[in-house]
């Protein structure tokens, strides 16, 4: 599946170009152990926390974040793997597959991104790409796709490589980004799930390592992560009331309370914001070749936005053409309202025609009365 480049620009544009990178200052400020800590609003792109957020560091298993992404963009979630004798045997976290074993993507993903299994990433690399090194192409290619211009994969699991790097900025990019894709979404929200073992012979009990799925008021996500030279890292997603926040560690020994702390604080500095009055959005528009010149349009009803606390520079865009072209019809779809935060998008709906616009009726020219004279 290709995921539309200006789906990919527009992201990047809000997580990267720095509009709003800077954290909001108020009281509460979580402490943290960790080398480098993030912390983000998914929708706006900004920035609630953060620290040492673009410093390059070793990231462990959240590797398999960009592995996922990519097995679930490119491959038929049914297709069958047969694994490699290359993806038997792999150092770290294992589900033991056996060379030959046929499993599905989908049974693959699961144990890679649950039970943190090299052994899954190296057969999902291999499958994809033919080799481990051709993967880490691939990867490489869509950390750049992406704007992650301080990321550089040599591997599908995160074990230590010499440039297998990236920063908390990057990986938080990353994981937002992904988490827009449901399939990715559904598989990093799964707490346990059973794989068969040795093509049906017996099973294989998978269980999330990420314990903030069962103790954290709506966590849905990501992904786990350690080696001894990058230390504990990890990757939350939580969701409430329609707000995503991505928390990012790196290098954290006390990483489960650190995210609680920067999710409790996220979810405190989040407020509604109204972008319109109480009727929404409404104007006129020229309309051409109709019995009336203009028509007047109006959105479905009031626009807010759920923002982080601080300083907002809200605008509203009118993406509508210069003049309709009649018939129009009541109700029709006629334009769009973008709405602004900076040069963020926060919302938009769609614009619809108040009342119908009938075309004018013109003088038939004499070349037409005479071929309707003949009948032609």
């Amino acid at each position: 599946m290709k995921t539309p480049k200006k789906l990919i620009k527009r992201l990047s544009a809000v997580l990267m170009a720095g509009v709003m990178s800077a954290a909001v200052r108020a009281e509460g400020v979580p402490s943290v152990s960790a080398s480098s800590a993030l912390l983000l609003d998914a929708g706006s792109g900004r920035v609630i926390f953060e620290k040492d957020t673009d410093t390059e560091r070793p990231m462990a298993s959240t590797t398999k974040i960009m592995t996922a992404l990519i097995a679930v963009e490119r491959c038929d979630l049914k297709e069958t793997v047969t694994v490699p004798e290359k993806a038997v045997g792999v150092e770290g976290s294992s589900v033991y597959l056996y060379r030959d074993e046929k499993l599905t993507v989908e049974e693959l993903v699961l144990a890679m991104m649950l039970e943190s299994a090299n052994d899954a990433a190296t057969a999902i690399a291999i499958g994809i790409a033919g080799s481990v090194g051709d993967f880490a192409v691939l990867m490489n290619r869509r950390a750049e796709e992406l704007g992650l211009s301080r990321t550089s994969f040599e591997n599908p699991h995160g074990l230590d490589a010499e440039n297998h790097y990236t920063t908390a900025r990057d990986l938080a990019v990353l994981t937002a980004f992904a988490m827009k894709n449901e399939t990715f979404r559904r598989i990093v929200s799964t707490y346990r799930s059973v794989i068969p073992m040795k093509n049906g012979e017996g099973s294989r009990l998978l269980v999330n390592h990420n314990r903030l799925l069962k103790s954290y008021d709506g966590a849905v996500g990501v992904k786990t992560g350690f080696t001894k030279k990058s230390g504990r890292c990890l990757v939350t997603a939580a969701e409430r009331d329609g707000v995503m926040l991505i928390a990012v560690t790196l290098n954290d020994p006390d990483d489960w309370l650190d995210h609680r702390k920067m999710l409790d604080y996220g979810f405190s500095m989040i407020e509604r914001v109204p972008l319109t009055g109480e009727n929404g959005v409404a104007g006129t528009v020229s309309v051409t070749g109709g019995l009336s010149e203009t028509v007047g349009y109006h959105s479905d009803g009031a626009v807010s936005a759920d923002l982080v606390k601080g300083a907002h520079s809200l605008r509203t865009v009118i993406e509508m053409p210069h003049f309709l072209y009649a018939p129009v019809r009541a109700g029709e779809a006629v334009g769009r309202a973008v709405f602004y935060d900076g040069d963020i998008e926060i919302a938009s709906c769609e614009l619809y025609a108040d009342g119908d616009v009938e075309m004018k009726k013109t003088k038939k020219t004499f070349f037409e009365r005479i071929k309707d004279i003949l009948g032609y």
